[in-house]
């Protein structure tokens, strides 16, 4: 059984979060730390300096809103936001947390996968931990 399970969502999470959750619950140990991460993707300098002052803060804030009122409601479930590349953001952050479990979704994949990889194939290959992933 896992003690510390993260469960990262895109910002337009397509997936529902309350399968991952029903997952994370099965698996974990009692008293297990579950958290809920979004990847706020970085914006190209050239891109950000033509956005209005404030914008990417706003951004992260909405995500972190939304975020919360969906997972908020989920008793043990915490929430963060970060910002960063999605699939090296998720391993970072699982490693500096101590995660030993991560719960991601994945599309079905198709050719753009196969010449960039998706960020659930990318956190699989790079996880120091185990990874369980939903289709």
């Amino acid at each position: 059984m896992y003690k510390n399970i993260l469960i990262p969502m895109a910002p337009d999470h397509s997936h529902p979060f309350s399968e991952s959750l029903d997952i994370a619950r099965k698996i974990a140990a009692d008293g297990a730390k579950i958290t809920a991460l979004s990847v706020v993707e970085m914006i190209p300098d050239y891109v950000a300096s033509m956005l209005p002052a404030g914008q990417l803060k706003k951004n992260a804030e909405n995500i972190a809103t939304t975020l919360h009122d969906e997972v908020g409601s989920q008793a043990g479930v915490s929430v963060d936001v970060i910002s960063g590349h999605a699939g090296k953001s998720i391993v970072d952050y699982a490693s500096k947390h101590d995660v030993d479990c991560i719960i991601i979704a994945s599309h079905r994949p198709g050719l753009q996968d196969y010449f960039l990889g998706s960020t659930a194939a990318r956190v699989v290959r790079h996880a120091q931990c185990s990874v369980h992933v939903i289709r």
